[in-house]
């Protein structure tokens, strides 16, 4: 199609014209019109390649007004050769610009990126600064969707005895939510001096961090064979009544050993719908992982047990510097980030993240 355009690129291209044609086809098919779940398939998928292949077919018409404007360069008549030069440069600009749209076009986006997220912090190596740093994750993540007018419900946690979180979960509930904090999966690490830290020496903590995409019930089916569910008398703070009655709910998914507890409602029912939410979310993440390792993806997603276990961001408190192994760059004021202005570290993430996606498309057309 064009000398910029890679071998893997121009494969897709020529599957995707394939594809539209066959669902042009099929869009006045009797089979298809006496279907309305088909006709509306049929039309969705129709309506999303269409913007693909209009750039397909104006590049391929600006390249072919390139090639007859080269000819006219090499003609003998001196005013054709002089406009023929102008457009050549207009043609060679407008080629390129068609170029970068189609290969943003043509990176497959993540089918979860819409959904809202359930967070879940855990405190992990430090103690009682770890649940304190937890904590200030925590307030970041809220301050951070506070900014985006997403809303935020607070799902279950387990204080420590400081006021930190040994463990907190909490959803976030807003348009393209996980497409922005699917990047903050990680272990997250602090080094600070702690304020239980009598000698002024730094420490360094850690917390765990996994945002999983909200799964909605059509999303996956969870067999009530499946679940064994528990009720007990919920403990800790809560005031009068909530440690009267079974309320805590522990939901256990036996195929995969998943177990989510939640106490934090007086009611026993509200308590089971947050569980079951917060395990759909996990059985989700855990689905997707599995079918992108039996795809061999060359990216694994950002959720699961996996990347959990890698340092991917340092939080250095005396140097007042962000270190995201990532990005390669640190970034400093640390008091403005931990208030929720991670738009500029996010959105670099993002941006990685679509180049790499490119970078394979390109290699290999997939």
């Amino acid at each position: 199609m064009t000398d910029v355009l890679t071998p893997g690129v121009r494969r897709r291209l020529e599957g995707v014209e394939e594809r539209y044609r066959e669902l042009e086809r099929r869009v006045s098919d009797p089979a298809t019109t006496s279907d309305r779940n088909r006709i509306r398939q049929v039309g969705q998928e129709l309506s999303s390649l269409t913007p693909i292949v209009e750039t397909i077919r104006s590049l391929r018409d600006a390249e072919a007004r390139l090639s007859e404007a080269r000819q006219l360069v090499e003609g003998d008549d001196a005013d054709l050769r002089d406009l023929a030069r102008e457009e050549i440069a207009e043609l060679t600009a407008r080629s390129e610009e068609l170029v970068s749209r189609l290969r943003t076009q043509l990176v497959p986006r993540d089918p979860l990126d819409e959904k809202n997220v359930i967070v879940e912090i855990r405190a992990g190596e430090g103690g009682e600064e770890a649940a304190l740093f937890a904590l200030d994750l925590y307030r970041m993540y809220t301050r951070y969707a506070e900014r985006h007018r997403w809303k935020t419900e607070h799902l279950s946690d387990s204080p420590s005895e400081k006021g930190g979180f040994k463990e907190v979960v909490f959803r976030v509930i807003g348009k393209g939510a996980y497409s922005k904090l699917k990047f903050e999966s990680g272990v997250h690490r602090v080094q600070r001096v702690p304020a239980t830290e009598a000698q002024g020496r730094i420490h360094t903590s850690t917390a765990t961090v996994a945002v999983l995409p909200e799964a909605e019930e059509s999303d996956l089916v969870i067999n009530d064979e499946d679940l064994k569910i528990d009720v007990y008398r919920a403990g800790g703070k809560g005031g009068q009544g909530v440690n009267t009655t079974d309320s805590a709910v522990r939901i256990t998914h036996l195929p995969t050993g998943e177990v989510v507890t939640c106490q934090d409602e007086r009611s026993q029912l509200k308590n089971k719908t947050k569980a079951m939410a917060v395990l759909r979310a996990r059985l989700l993440a855990r689905a997707t992982e599995e079918r992108e390792a039996a795809e061999s993806s060359a990216r694994r997603a950002q959720i699961g047990h996996g990347e959990r276990a890698e340092k991917m961001r340092t939080y250095n408190y005396p140097q007042d510097r962000i270190t995201d192994k990532r990005l390669g760059y640190n970034i400093s004021n640390i008091e403005r980030r931990m208030d929720g202005e991670i738009d500029d570290m996010i959105d670099a993430l993002a941006g990685q993240d679509e180049a790499d996606r490119l970078s394979r498309l390109e290699e290999d057309g997939e």
